[in-house]
Order: C-alpha cells, then structure tokens, then sequence
C-alpha cells in the first residue's frame, strides 16, 4: 500500500510541477502579447533546433556505455553498478558535450549563409 501512495505522490508532484510552469508560462505570453509585445520574441530565428541529432547522439552514447561497463565488470572485475552508471553518465554525457558542438557548428554555417 504504501508503495502505492508513493506511486502516486510521485506523479501527483511532477504533473503539478509541469502544471504550473505551463500556466505560467502562458500568462506571461498572453500578458505580453495584450501588452503589444510581438509575438516573434518567443521564437529564436537565428538558431536552429535538431532535436534528432540531440536524442540520437544521447542514445548512442548510452549504449556505447552499457556495451564498455560491461566490458569493464568482465574483463577488470569493476563492481557493476559503479561500471555501468558511471560509462554511462560519461558516454551520455560526451554525446551531448558533441551534440552542443555539431549544433554550434551547423548554426554558424546557417547564419553565414
């Protein structure tokens, strides 16, 4: 039961969390929009968004973690959580540092243009 009530406190939480940030969100923009802000000041057009790179870079990087903590727990007797969690913050990680320098790049090329 109390693994439920846990369960349940826990989504309870995040979804106020996500709620509010919305709704806050949204007032502000409704606030400067009647205010005679433009609306294009939400949108960034010089900077271009490549969310599939960003979340396949991510995954790869996970995966190649997996595949080296294992590794590392067979071939060095690491302990396997510390093996796994920490090829996999590190590779994760490296993937994302990458991705933010490809973007950057990509951006400079697309703006020059």
């Amino acid at each position: 039961m109390n693994a439920v009530l846990v369960s349940v406190a826990a989504f309870l939480g995040i979804f106020g969390i996500v709620y509010v940030f919305l709704m806050t969100r949204h007032r502000e923009r409704i606030a400067l929009i009647e205010k005679g802000a433009d609306a294009s000041i939400f949108t960034d057009k010089n900077q271009a968004y490549y969310p599939t790179l960003k979340f396949g870079m991510l995954f790869v990087g996970i995966a190649l973690g997996i595949l080296l903590g294992n590794w590392l727990d067979k071939t060095y007797d690491f302990s396997k959580g510390v093996a796994y969690l920490a090829m996999i913050f590190l590779f994760g990680g490296l993937s994302l540092i990458l991705n933010f320098l490809i973007e950057r790049s990509l951006n400079k090329t697309r703006i020059s243009e």
